[in-house]
């Protein structure tokens, strides 16, 4: 049969008014949640307004309903597959000669398509908003000034106490941040006032402070000179969990950013398995989605008049949080090096449209 645009039309149509509801519930309800939180957290720290809390909402509910994109295609699709079931419109769809192929290319192509754009598009302005809402957590929340930045520079750290305030740079970093090659530190007195500067060939992170071999302690003024120590300790409130708490969470880098920002982290010592495990899973987001699709069809698409349908469309709700599961699994096995990164983010995608093809040939072909 030859396909019809105008049907092709509707299907999509249905197909995004489905998506949308579920979405769009989604994110009403994990807006609530997470603006309960931030009043709960808030309340235990002084002068944190309620506009405040609302705009932190905000900032990272962008990032979250990326991961809950998955979800409202995999419940939408299974809405519109069942409301289409129980007005017969499959059935006579089905029965004008479409194949259940050509029934779903709709729903497929919209899942590929809004896949690319979010990598494309909606991604890097995501990462921007939650990167900004971790600014402020920092800020009102935890009452952090530990700032940690990779560049082609190298690293640069900046921390803070009530004494006053260092920046730090590195060449190299080793031993997970715990030791820094080729450092320096600019030392202030309060916010800016300039106290000196450190050289060193290394410095190693003791407990509660900075293990500074072979320094250099450089003071304002033309007239000072250069101190020479061969061992030279720097208080810090830093911990090696600290450094690592500071580093840039993958979600704060766009999908674009992330390649440069893995070749610096690992030029600069750190591991970036985590953003690169990340990386792999925006790429593999578009098969994503057209494998919730799938699943939906496998089980909503059974005929109404046979019955069951409750049961099948509780067993695919089931096998999506099945599929949450064993992409968390997955990624704690390849974070743990027991799987290839690139294995552990495509793996939970790869097995979603092995078993959905599979499903679907069998219920079109028998």
């Amino acid at each position: 049969m030859h396909f019809s645009w105008t049907l092709w039309r509707y299907l999509a149509v249905q197909f995004l008014f489905g998506v949308g509801i579920v979405f769009g519930a989604t994110l009403c309800l994990i807006l609530l949640v997470d603006i309960v939180e931030l009043l709960r957290r808030s309340a235990a720290q002084d002068g944190v307004p309620f506009t405040m809390v609302i705009t932190m909402a905000l900032f990272k509910l962008p990032n979250i309903s990326e991961l809950a994109l998955p979800f409202a295609f995999l419940f939408g699709a299974i809405w519109t597959f069942v409301r289409l079931n129980r007005s017969n419109e499959l059935v006579v769809t089905r029965a004008s000669g479409l194949s259940i192929w050509q029934f779903l290319s709709p729903p497929l192509a919209i899942a590929i398509l809004l896949g690319l754009l979010d990598i494309a598009v909606y991604n890097p302005v995501a990462s921007a908003l939650v990167a900004r809402y971790e600014q402020l957590e920092n800020k009102y929340l935890r009452g952090q000034t530990n700032v940690l930045t990779v560049s082609s520079s190298g690293l640069w750290l900046r921390q803070g106490d009530v004494n006053g305030q260092s920046v730090v740079h590195a060449n190299y970093v080793s031993d997970g941040g715990d030791r820094l090659q080729d450092v320096f530190f600019l030392l202030y007195q309060g916010a800016d006032k300039f106290a000196g500067r450190i050289d060193a060939e290394h410095a190693t992170l003791r407990d509660g402070y900075w293990d500074i071999r072979n320094a250099w302690l450089t003071r304002p003024g033309i007239s000072q000179r250069p101190e020479h120590y061969k061992q030279y300790t720097l208080e810090t409130p830093l911990t090696k969990n600290r450094i690592q708490e500071s580093f840039a969470s993958p979600q704060t880098i766009s999908f674009w950013e992330l390649p440069r920002f893995i070749r610096l982290a690992e030029a600069a010592g750190f591991s970036a398995a985590p953003h690169r495990l990340h990386w792999y899973s925006l790429m593999s987001t578009p098969f994503l989605l057209a494998a919730m699709v799938l699943v939906a069809a496998t089980f909503s698409l059974r005929v109404y008049r046979l019955g069951g349908t409750a049961i099948y469309t509780v067993a695919g709700i089931m096998t999506g949080f099945l599929l949450y599961f064993v992409t968390n699994t997955a990624s704690a096995f390849g974070l743990s090096g027991s799987m290839p990164l690139i294995l552990a983010a495509w793996a939970p995608t790869l097995v979603a449209l092995l078993l959905g093809s599979t499903f679907l040939l069998h219920l079109e072909d028998g």
